[in-house]
C-alpha cells in the first residue's frame, strides 16, 4: 500500500480532472517538446563553450561550462517561485505561455552568440524561461487524486526520459555539422511548444483555489517559510537538497567526462544520453506504475537513492566506454525516488498552496543548479589539468555518491521519526515540531 494520503483529501479534485487522462497527455506532451529543446543543446554545449572561451581545451573550459549551466540555474532558482505564485493567482496556462516564450529567445540568442559574453547572457534570458517545471507539477498535482501522484509525476519523469532520447540524439546529429545548429533547433522546438500550449492545453487551477499574488510569494527564499510550516515537508525538502546537488555532479559533468576519458564526440555522447533518456522512460513511464505501488513510496525513497550512491561511484571508476552504458542501466532504475518523494510532499500540501509550494521546491532545486555545475566541473577541471597533484577523471562523480549519501541519511532519520500518512498517528506527527 501506498503511505501518501493527503491530509486535504477530502478537497475535491478540479473538474478537469473528469478529463484527467488527456489532459495528463497535455502536460506530458508540452513537458516532452520542452525537454526535447534542452537536450539538444547538450552534446555540443562544452565543445562549443571551449571554442568561444580557451581555444578547444576542455579542461580550462570546464569552468565555463559550469559557469554557463549555473547562470541558467540561477534564473530558475529566482523565477520558479514568481510563476508558481503567479500561477495560483492567474492560473497555470498564461504563465506556462509566457516561459516558453522566454526559452525560445533564450536558445535562439544563444545560437547567434560571437562572444562567450554574449552566450552567458542568452543562457540566462534562457533560465527564465526554463523556470516552468514548478508549474507543470502544480498543474498534475491539480488534476491528480492523492493516490495516483506518484504515478503521475512519473509522467514527468517519462518525458525527461523521452525527451532525452530524441534531444541529445538530434543535437548529437546536428552538432557534428555545425555547433551552432543544435541551438537553433531548440529556439523552433520551444516556439512549437509554445503554440502546442496556446491551442491545445486547458486550465487546471479552479477559479476558487486561487489567491492573490504577493511578492513575500514570489521571494526566492520564500520556500524557508513554506516549508518550514510543515516540518515533514521540510525535512523532505532538505533531503532532496543534497541528492539534487549530488545529481548535478552526474548532469553538468557528463559531456566533459566521456568527452575526456573516452574521447566521445558529440554524436557519440548524444547516442548515450538518448540512451539514458530510454531507460529513464522504460523506469518512468512504466515500471513506476508497478515498482511503487507495491514497495510503498518510502521503500522506493530508500532504495532509489541507494542505487544513485552505487551508479555514481562505478561512474567513477569506469575506464571503458561501454562501462557507462552498463552502468546506467542500473542507475535508471534510481528514477522511482524522485516521483515518490515528490507524491510525499503533495500529499501534505493543500490544493490552494501546490503551486506555491511546488514553486518553492523548483527554487530550491534550481539552487542546487547554481552551485553543482560550479563545483562538480571545477572538480572535473582540476583534477584534469597539469596542475594536479594526481589524475582522477572520475572525482566529480565520486563527490556526488557523497552528497546523494548525505541526502539517504536524512531520509532515514526523518523516516524514523515520523510514522507513514496512512497510519493513525501520522497526522499528529505532522503539527509537532518534533518530526523536523
Amino acid at each position: 500500500m501506498s503511505d501518501a494520503h493527503a491530509p486535504a483529501s477530502s478537497n475535491p479534485v478540479p473538474p478537469v480532472s473528469g478529463k484527467r487522462a488527456p489532459a495528463l497527455i497535455f502536460i506530458f506532451l508540452t513537458a516532452l517538446l520542452d525537454i526535447i529543446g534542452i537536450g539538444i543543446v547538450i552534446p555540443v554545449m562544452p565543445q562549443l563553450v571551449a571554442a568561444l572561451s580557451t581555444g578547444g581545451d576542455l579542461s580550462a573550459a570546464a569552468y565555463y561550462v559550469g559557469l554557463s549551466m549555473a547562470l541558467y540555474t540561477a534564473m530558475q532558482f529566482l523565477c520558479a517561485p514568481l510563476l508558481g505564485a503567479l500561477s495560483d493567482r492567474f492560473g497555470r496556462k498564461p504563465v506556462l505561455l509566457t516561459s516558453l516564450a522566454g526559452a525560445a529567445l533564450g536558445y535562439l540568442g544563444t545560437a547567434l552568440a560571437p562572444t562567450l559574453g554574449w552566450f552567458l547572457a542568452a543562457r540566462t534570458l534562457g533560465g527564465v524561461g526554463g523556470a516552468s517545471l514548478s508549474v507543470a507539477t502544480a498543474y498534475i498535482a491539480d488534476i491528480t487524486p492523492p493516490e495516483k501522484r506518484a504515478q503521475s509525476f512519473g509522467l514527468i519523469g517519462a518525458a525527461f526520459g523521452i525527451g532525452f532520447i530524441l534531444g541529445p540524439a538530434i543535437g548529437g546529429l546536428l552538432g557534428s555539422n555545425d555547433m551552432r545548429l543544435p541551438f537553433f533547433a531548440a529556439a523552433a522546438v520551444a516556439g512549437l511548444n509554445w503554440l502546442y500550449g496556446l491551442f491545445v492545453l486547458p486550465e487546471s487551477h479552479r477559479v476558487e483555489n486561487r489567491r492573490p499574488f504577493t511578492m513575500g510569494a514570489a521571494n526566492p527564499l520564500s520556500w524557508v517559510g513554506v516549508l518550514r510550516s510543515n516540518p515533514v515537508v521540510a525535512g523532505l525538502a532538505i533531503a532532496m537538497l543534497w541528492g539534487s546537488l549530488g545529481h548535478q555532479c552526474l548532469q553538468s559533468n557528463w559531456a566533459l567526462y566521456t568527452s575526456h576519458r573516452f574521447v566521445w564526440t558529440p554524436k557519440e555522447v548524444g547516442a548515450s544520453l538518448a540512451v539514458v533518456g530510454l531507460c529513464a522512460a522504460i523506469v518512468q513511464g512504466g515500471l513506476i506504475r508497478v515498482l511503487i505501488p507495491r514497495l510503498g513510496e518510502r521503500r522506493a525513497i530508500l532504495g532509489g537513492a541507494s542505487l544513485n550512491i552505487l551508479a555514481m561511484v562505478l561512474y567513477g571508476l569506469a575506464f571503458q566506454g561501454w562501462m557507462m552504458y552498463a552502468i546506467l542501466v542500473l542507475g535508471s532504475l534510481a528514477g522511482i525516488a524522485g516521483p515518490a518523494m515528490q507524491a510525499q510532499i503533495a500529499s501534505r500540501v493543500p490544493p490552494h498552496q501546490q503551486g506555491t509550494v511546488q514553486g518553492a521546491l523548483a527554487s530550491l532545486m534550481s539552487l542546487t543548479g547554481v552551485i553543482g555545475p560550479l563545483m562538480a566541473n571545477g572538480v572535473f577541471g582540476y583534477f584534469t589539468s597539469p596542475a594536479a597533484l594526481f589524475t582522477v577523471p572520475g572525482a566529480a562523480f565520486f563527490l556526488g555518491a557523497l552528497l546523494q549519501g548525505v541526502s539517504l541519511l536524512l531520509v532515514v532519520r526523518l523516516f524514523r521519526r515520523v510514522p507513514p500518512a496512512d497510519a493513525p498517528e501520522a497526522n499528529q506527527a505532522q503539527t509537532v515540531g518534533g518530526a523536523a
